[in-house]
Parts: C-alpha cells; structure tokens; sequence
C-alpha cells in the first residue's frame, strides 16, 4: 500500500509539473501525416485540461479534453497529399508546436532483420548500392522515415522512442533499406509524399508481435520461461514472445496509416505448421486495434538460405505462400531470384532495391488500383503426366516466360520420393520437365529446398513463386 501510495504522489507531481501539451516521439517535426482522413493526434496535457489542435493547411481549431491522468486524442482532417510544409499547433494555455509536415502516404513497416536491415548494412552484410542511395538521399524531398528503437516490454505501454528524419545522407544510413527503396519507387509513381514507420527487430519470431492473452494459448510457447533477459545485457531477448507487441506496436496505433509491410520468418523456420494461422491472428489483430478497417498487408517470402540438402525454410516459403490465401487483402512477393550463389549462408542477402520495388509494386496495382503495373510472378497451376515427363501450367503467365532456354530450379520425383535435377524446357504456355533417371514422375519441386534460387519468371520479370506438387513429409 505505501508503494501505490508513493506512485500516485509522484504521478501527481508529474501531471502537475506539465507546463505545456506533451506529445509522443512519433508526433514530431518532419513528419507525413495520411492524406484526405480524419488522423488520430494524441498526448498528454494538465489533467482535465481543454487541449486546442490547430493546423496549419486549414482555419479550424480541434479540441480535446485530457482525463484525470492528462491523457488526450484528438481526429484532425487532413487534406490532399502535397509537398506544402505545414505546422500544427498544440495549447493547454501553453503552446508547442510542430513544423516541416507533410501531407501524403503513410505506411508501416515491421518484422524482423531483414526490414530492420539499414541502408549502412549490417557486419559484412552490404546493401547493394548502398554508397550511391545514401549519397543522392537528399533527392527525395518527399520521403520521410521514422525508425522506432528496439523496446521491449512486459506490459504494453503508451511511448516508445522514434522521430521522423527527412532524407539526407546524414539521416539515410539508419533507413530500412527495404523501407526506403519502396518509398522511394512509390514516391517517384504517386509524385507525393510517402512516409515509412520502420518498427522491426531482427531475429523476432511472430509471436513476438502478439500480446500475452493470444500468446498464452499456443501450446509450445511458456511465457514464464520465453520471456526473458538475454544473460549479461540489459536488453530484452529477440525471440521472446509478446515484448515487441507491448512496446513496439502498442504504442503506436493511434497513428494512422494506410498499409502494413512486413519482412519476417526466418525465425519460425521449424514451425511452418503454425505460421500461417499465427500470422493471420496478428494481421487481424493489427488492422481491429488500429481501428482504419481491413488495411493492405504486404510481405516478403524469406529469401534463400542455408543447406542445399534440407527444406526446413521451404516449408515456412509454403506457409507464407498459403499465408495469403487466407488473409484478406494481403499479397506476397517472391525473393527467391535475389539472392548470390555466394550469399548461400548470408541470411541478409544484399539486394533491398528490388524487395522494395516488388512490395511497390503491389500496392501500386492492388491498393492504388494503377493499370498496367504487374504485382504478382508465376503460380504454379497444375500437372499433367506424358510421356515420361510433367507438364506444368501456371496462372499469371500469359505473356510466356523470360527465358527460353537454360531454366533451373527443378526437381523431379518418382513414387520412390527421391528427387533429382530436372531437365526444364518450354512447351507452348508450358513447362516441361523431365530425367532420364525418372521414367515415370510423380511429383515436381522448384526452388523446395532452403537454398535453391531459380531463374524462372514472367516476362515482367516477376519471380516464379517456389512449389511443390506433392504433400510429401
């Protein structure tokens, strides 16, 4: 009881010491707020305090009243996207204010090392490009990254750390490579503003990304033991389960935002019969907190990585695969073509350009509705047996294939389930594949295995998505 009573005097003491509005990190200058809405502003204030909210690309004056602990929120209309520079100005019979705003496209990225990768690179882990990206950041008046700090948390709190920067060299080198490349190519497609919320943390699994109360019903997870600190740090362990939701996401759901990208799975690798669902659940969850409907989730297939001889990783690539059949309004793009012979045991392979420009490029088509931009590679379809060979057919391919010639990344199998190289070639709209060392196939495998890049795509050079037509164990 003397320790509660203590922690309300000191929270007294705290409200009342607030001379002036105060705002969460994310609610700073530089940053994009989403065009044409009614976005969310929201801080803390003297308790029981009329908070005024004034923009500057409008007459109107918003208002909200804190509560008894100062808390405040407030829907603000925005207007159409533009590189105006705007303010907001923020009373509780103190003034703060925020500058260099812009109105135009927000979206949010999110997972683990892959979309946390910064354009400096990680050790010995170059991003391709790099140096010329950094260089001519300052190029792209419109794009503006917030990257939040790692912070994980027992309990969900209300803050975590993590401004908006605008594009420069000295701010470029700690963007998501990934994150910016995407903005980059929706900047140059929209001609507005795009505004990039990078809240990743490498090596996180996706239960990481959930709070406790979905968490504590699977069965393989023990919060009491998962949950813990990495032995000689201070810092929360990457794998624990639940942490990046309370400190990482809650936080920040008030701001609004058009969309979800997300790069993660390289830590579920081993646990492909429950990814799927899990992540479903959590692209669920997101879009009802935010509270915006069923916002656009665009992800990345874990690249190529590890062992020629095992499929562990293949079999997360068929869960994300299957991942988008059953949530809604939601796409995957293929990376298995984006990877060196040489970047077999990297797993953060070098090329960000094209994940970012793929991610674009899909919610270009499905989400800004723009004709002409293909989103999606080749899928497989179906299989016919003749003549000693298979015969694939596959959606997405009308135009026919990039190359005629020299394809890789198959296998093939008789009844004995053992699989060899495959002999590929076109045939018509098809693909045919065969061995001399398999008379009568059963099934075929394309880049099934957790390092087997391919070469095989459509004519907009969108990637072969990798399959397998049978469901052996």
């Amino acid at each position: 009881m003397k320790k509660q009573i203590i922690a309300a005097c000191l929270l007294m003491m705290q409200t009342a010491s607030w001379g002036k509005v105060v705002l969460p990190e994310i609610l700073s200058d530089n940053m994009v707020l989403q065009q044409q809405t009614e976005v969310k502003l929201w801080g803390k204030a003297k308790a029981n305090a009329q908070v005024s909210i004034r923009p500057s690309w409008d007459n109107r004056t918003y208002t909200a009243t804190s509560d008894k602990d100062g808390k405040w929120i407030a829907k603000v209309q925005t207007p159409k996207a533009s590189y105006n520079a705007y303010s907001i100005t923020f009373s509780d019979g103190e003034t703060t204010q925020l500058n260099n705003i812009l109105i135009g496209e927000v979206w949010f990225c999110s997972g683990q090392s892959n979309m946390e990768m910064p354009l400096a690179g990680f050790w010995n882990c170059p991003i391709a490009g790099a140096n010329e990206t950094i260089a001519t950041s300052a190029q792209w008046k419109g794009i503006r990254v917030a990257t939040i700090e790692k912070n994980g948390q027992v309990e969900p709190v209300d803050n975590c750390k993590g401004s908006w920067k605008v594009s420069c060299p000295e701010n470029a080198p700690a963007f998501s490579a990934t994150g910016f490349h995407f903005a980059m190519m929706m900047n140059q497609v929209l001609d507005i503003p795009i505004g990039i919320i990078n809240s990743s943390w490498g090596g996180s699994t996706v239960e990481g990304w959930l709070p406790r109360d979905i968490v504590a019903q699977y069965p393989d997870i023990n919060l009491e033991r998962d949950i813990r600190k990495e032995e000689g740090h201070d810092w929360w362990h990457y794998m624990s389960p639940t942490l990046m939701y309370n400190g990482m996401i809650k936080p920040l759901q008030n701001y609004t935002i058009k969309g979800f990208l997300w790069y993660q799975g390289e830590s579920n690798v081993g646990k492909h019969k429950t990814y799927a669902e899990r992540l479903k659940t959590m692209v669920e969850l997101w879009r009802k907190e935010w509270g915006l409907g069923e916002l656009p989730f665009y992800f990345v297939e874990i690249a190529p990585y590890g062992s020629s001889e095992n499929y562990y990783s293949a079999l997360l690539r068929e869960a994300q695969f299957n991942a988008q059949k059953i949530i809604p309004n939601s796409g995957m793009i293929s990376t298995n073509d984006l990877v060196e012979n040489y970047e077999q045991y990297n797993i953060h392979p070098k090329d960000k350009s094209n994940v970012g420009k793929r991610l674009a490029y899909m919610a270009l088509s499905k989400t800004y509705q723009i004709k002409g931009i293909e989103a999606v590679g080749p899928v497989y379809k179906s299989m016919e047996i003749k003549d000693g060979a298979a015969l694939l057919s596959f959606d997405n391919a009308g135009g026919g294939f990039n190359r005629m010639t020299d394809i890789q990344g198959f296998e093939i199998a008789g009844e004995d389930k053992v699989f060899y190289p495959a002999k590929a070639e076109l045939n018509g709209g098809q693909i045919k594949v065969s061995s001399d060392k398999v008379p009568t196939p059963a099934a075929v495998r394309y880049g099934f295995r957790d390092f087997k890049p391919g070469n095989v795509a459509n004519i907009r050079e969108l990637p072969l998505y990798p399959f397998r037509t049978d469901n052996w164990e």
